[in-house]
């Protein structure tokens, strides 16, 4: 479909940028979504008085599992879904532009981790795998393929194999990825307990119901403990948007200039909180042009004064305010 947005998205480099194309995309999406443009009136918010970001509202997470979010027309090439594991609905991401993605998650990874033709990806996403309508598995699947390297590859439960290639690989000095879902890197861990040096291990999301949840801080001391490492790195990413921010140690992740966390209030969703401060994650994703670019997740963190932030755990019941006004 035509695609007049796309340059402007990657062309972000300042706050200024970002704050100036998120009011441009913000009318827009307010006029041709129909989910948000409900929302917005529902709220009693006239898009013409939106001069700054903090005023834009943003569109609760939950709307994508009770109605398709989508701004404009176009034919829909692909519907990524959430794993469901947790009981609720499941979210639905339509998309129009798969290359938007794809430009979007790669150069995110490629800003943090340099040309991804230096590394062999070695990826442990079962729960993940087996589903086709799985965008982490479209995302690590494409940069698998960008590596070029023919032993870059998905492992589902074969851990003996991923021993053994990591081993040689190892030896070969490669520089290496192991991308995993938490609870499987931990079970491979276990099985291994063999040190790493030339290998960033790299967590992704919860445990899934496999394993009992455990902190952040707890998941990367066991791991570094069995792996030998320094530390562990970190993806943030859900179905909803189209960028990711990743964390090289610590549990601290930086974004990419298009997109942005702010912390809310969570005892007023439309204030703000200082760097420190323990709320509720909004994202600004311009990437999600075709859908909408201001989410209100579930996710609790707190921003640094670097603009890094952490992600500190989830609201407990959380509601579903905005899903109810539109009801």
């Amino acid at each position: 479909m035509n695609n007049p947005f796309r340059e402007k998205i990657f062309e972000v480099k300042t706050f200024q940028q970002l704050e100036t194309i998120s009011l441009e995309f913000f009318r827009y999406q307010a006029k041709h979504n129909p989910v948000y443009r409900a929302y917005i009136r529902n709220l009693g918010v006239d898009p013409v008085q939106i001069r700054k970001i903090i005023d834009i509202p943003f569109l609760p997470v939950e709307c994508f599992a009770s109605f398709p979010v989508l701004s404009g027309k176009g034919a829909i090439k692909a519907e990524f879904r959430s794993s469901g594991t947790t009981g609720a609905k499941r979210s639905r991401h339509c998309i129009y532009d798969l290359s938007i993605y794809e430009e979007s998650f790669t150069r995110a990874f490629e800003s943090h981790y340099g040309d991804l033709k230096n590394l062999c990806i070695l990826a442990l996403l079962p729960g993940y795998l087996e589903r086709k309508e799985s965008s982490l598995v479209y995302m690590v699947d494409a940069l698998i393929r960008q590596t070029g390297h023919p032993n870059s590859r998905f492992y589902l439960d074969n851990f003996h194999d991923l021993k053994e290639m990591l081993i040689q690989l190892e030896k070969q000095e490669q520089q290496i990825l192991l991308f995993g879902v938490s609870f499987a890197l931990l079970d491979f861990a276990e099985f291994s307990n063999s040190p790493l040096t030339n290998t960033i291990v790299m967590e992704t999301g919860g445990m899934k119901g496999r394993r009992k949840e455990i902190t952040r801080n707890e998941l990367h001391h066991r791991l570094c403990e069995k792996f030998g490492v320094s530390e562990i790195h970190s993806e943030y990413g859900m179905t909803e948007i189209l960028s990711q921010a990743y964390s090289r140690g610590g549990g601290i992740f930086h974004t990419p200039p298009w997109m942005k966390v702010l912390i809310r209030d969570p005892y007023d969703p439309f204030d703000y909180l200082p760097a420190g401060r323990t709320g509720g994650i909004n994202i600004i994703d311009l990437a999600n042009i075709h859908s909408v670019s201001f989410v209100e997740t579930q996710d609790l963190g707190k921003l640094h004064k670097d603009n890094g932030f952490e992600v500190l755990g989830r609201f407990d019941h959380s509601d579903i305010r905005g899903c109810n006004l539109l009801l």
